[in-house]
């Protein structure tokens, strides 16, 4: 029961700065609605692995920090699956799904995939995706850190899933769209990114004897209490 409050606490809290990491999305979505989608494609190659990374050290880190047996196999599991899975979702299948709610050009390529249509990175650009988890992990495995800028995740998460909409929307951008755009970059970035730091590493980690887990609660909760200092989202 602790654990779903401080979920909630924590969807609380970052409540606001997504609301205005989505904000700055649909800036970038009317400022670059012109982009070529080759263009658009290569910029979502940056901000994406460097999605993947960030969501790999916070991951990673915090299962780490948290976990009663820290065999090397499962820190790698967690912070591989956890990162590349919510990150895909959060920068390429929420988009997507918005993109063919709204009716927008979705380019189709012949002898294309869902992986192409969706811009699913680890399939895509397995190249730059799955070498940015693998560094993320090591890096965590090192030093484990949780506390990254805050505002560092939230941006890159909106960015990427932002590029990923310019390439669909083939220089037309409307109210309508762009009203709805905003709902699914805030939905995009939210719930994934917060799963990814908080509730991911935590279903892997077994409760310790009882005093020895109400602290390791205790030290998350703690460490997430305040929005406005940097800290993992």
């Amino acid at each position: 029961m602790k654990k779903i409050n401080i979920i909630l606490s924590e969807l609380k809290n970052h409540s606001p700065f997504t609301l205005f990491g989505a904000f700055t999305g649909i800036i970038c979505m009317l400022a670059f609605k012109n982009l070529q989608e080759q263009t658009s494609e290569r910029i979502f190659y940056i901000f994406h692995p460097a999605h993947v990374l960030l969501s790999a050290i916070v991951t990673t880190s915090m299962f780490k920090l948290h976990a009663s047996k820290k065999r090397l196999i499962a820190i790698f599991l967690v912070g591989f699956f956890g990162s590349i899975g919510i990150s895909t979702l959060s920068d390429s299948i929420i988009p997507y799904v918005g993109e063919l709610l709204l009716g927008m050009k979705v380019h189709i390529h012949e002898h294309s995939g869902f992986a192409e249509h969706a811009h699913i990175g680890f399939i895509e650009a397995w190249y730059l995706v799955l070498p940015a988890a693998i560094i993320g992990i090591v890096i965590a495995y090192i030093k484990p850190k949780t506390k990254v800028p805050h505002a560092g995740h939230v941006l890159l998460s909106t960015w990427a899933s932002s590029f990923h909409i310019i390439m669909a929307m083939g220089g037309h951008l409307s109210l309508w769209e762009a009203i709805v755009s905003f709902g699914f970059l805030f939905v995009a970035v939210l719930l994934p990114c917060c799963f990814s730091d908080i509730v991911f590493p935590l279903l892997f980690v077994k409760p310790a004897p009882s005093a020895g887990s109400g602290q390791a609660l205790s030290e998350v909760e703690g460490s997430e209490g305040n929005p406005s200092h940097a800290h993992h989202h």
